[in-house]
């Protein structure tokens, strides 16, 4: 892989952890830091069966 390629997936994975960082804020006071997790995952999947399904 080139020096740009790493980079690219790098920025890719930042991005998407910001997204997930971005919904355990916004569900702070809904739910307590220990059940962010069985939120979170699945939203992500939902999300990703949505990107999926686009036409």
């Amino acid at each position: 892989m080139s020096n740009d390629k790493i980079t690219e997936v790098g920025i890719n994975i930042q991005e998407k952890a910001t997204v997930i960082w971005n919904i355990a804020n916004a569900l702070f006071g809904y739910f307590k830091p220990h059940e962010y997790g069985l939120v979170i995952l699945p939203v992500t999947v939902v999300k990703r069966f949505h990107d999926c399904l686009l036409p």
